[in-house]
């Protein structure tokens, strides 16, 4: 294999006001650098697309550092060594952070190899990796689901919230409801996903519809949206229920909300509302992995993914996740 001595990356140009927007992006050619010993260079095949990236579009303080003007965003990626000053053979298929580019060079070290007989390659970046270990911890862990429970997830036709439907089921919830944007996405979650009821949030009245699939309440609620997801939430739980505060993606454009949580009656109620990093949870890949794949083998999982062409489409995925407009996973296929 001849070795590139050029890759191609998209680098942040400006900052957003608001939603990004395509000049937000450039599609920039550059240099590989040489290879220092401990380091790989990766022929990446996909990479992740997820929210979280918008926070990282802006120059604030967060839990993780903001993207630079002038440089490559970053993210998790799957790829084939094509060449190695490590113990990391040539052949092996890894993921590692640095995504957003056709050639990564990366240290060993923060690279993990995978079997790619387990499942396939980009399974790695959706239910094998970071987004379904944020389901699996956020239920079993953060608001830990209980044997007869009934289980709201936001975002249910999304990459963690498809996940987190199922995994519900599979850790004894008596009824599982999710929460979708449109007739489309919301029949996906009756029929691919097998939750046992569908919001259609579009339509209007969220907390009638929620009365309605939950006449008795819910005991747990997985918010990836915030706003009056998780309003309508708390107004709906019951006593000492349990939230994950996972993501709040309905203000990630600096969207204002007239939809403020009642904190007073989360407090009446004995609710424990519990943020979570997955990065918090990344050694419980020991414990997530063996069995996600037995689940998916099975049948028990079933996942959905929405895959853009090309690195070019890289910044068109990220709008669309945004938006709404992946099923499952968002990936962008590189090669």
């Amino acid at each position: 294999m001849t070795i590139p001595t050029h890759t191609r990356e998209i680098h942040l140009a400006a900052r957003p006001n608001g939603a990004p927007v395509a000049t937000d992006f450039a599609l920039v050619e550059r240099e590989l650098p040489e290879l220092a010993e401990g380091q790989i260079l990766v022929r990446n095949t996909w990479m992740s697309v997820d929210p979280y990236m918008r926070g990282r579009m802006d120059d604030k303080p967060s839990y993780i550092a903001p993207f630079e003007i002038g440089a490559a965003l970053e993210g998790s990626a799957v790829g084939e060594v094509i060449a190695s000053k490590a113990e990391i053979a040539v052949g092996t298929t890894v993921t590692h952070f640095a995504g957003w580019r056709e050639h990564s060079v990366v240290d060993a070290a923060s690279a993990t190899p995978i079997d790619p007989e387990l499942a396939a390659p980009q399974r790695f970046l959706g239910a094998l990796g970071t987004t379904g270990l944020t389901a699996y911890a956020a239920l079993t862990d953060v608001a830990k689901v209980e044997p007869g429970d009934t289980v709201f997830i936001s975002a249910a036709a999304g990459a963690v919230g498809s996940v987190a439907g199922q995994i519900a089921r599979a850790l004894g919830a008596k009824r599982v409801i999710g929460s979708a944007g449109g007739p489309v996405k919301t029949r996906k979650v009756l029929e691919e996903f097998g939750f046992d009821a569908a919001i259609d949030y579009r339509a209007g009245d969220l907390a009638a519809q929620l009365a309605e699939a939950a006449p008795d309440g819910i005991d747990v609620y997985l918010d990836s949206v915030g706003g009056e997801h998780l309003k309508v939430a708390i107004e709906a739980l019951n006593q000492h229920g349990r939230i994950a505060l996972v993501g709040a993606i309905s203000g990630y454009n600096g969207t204002t909300t007239h939809s403020s949580p009642d904190l007073y009656l989360a407090a009446t109620k004995e609710l424990t509302l519990r943020g979570m990093l997955v990065t918090s949870y990344l050694p419980l890949f020991a414990e997530y992995i063996p069995k996600a794949a037995a689940w998916l083998a099975d049948g028990t999982l079933r996942t959905a993914e929405t895959t853009y062409e090309g690195l070019d489409q890289a910044p068109a995925a990220l709008l669309g996740v945004l938006t709404g407009a992946n099923t499952g996973k968002m990936l962008v296929h590189l090669a």
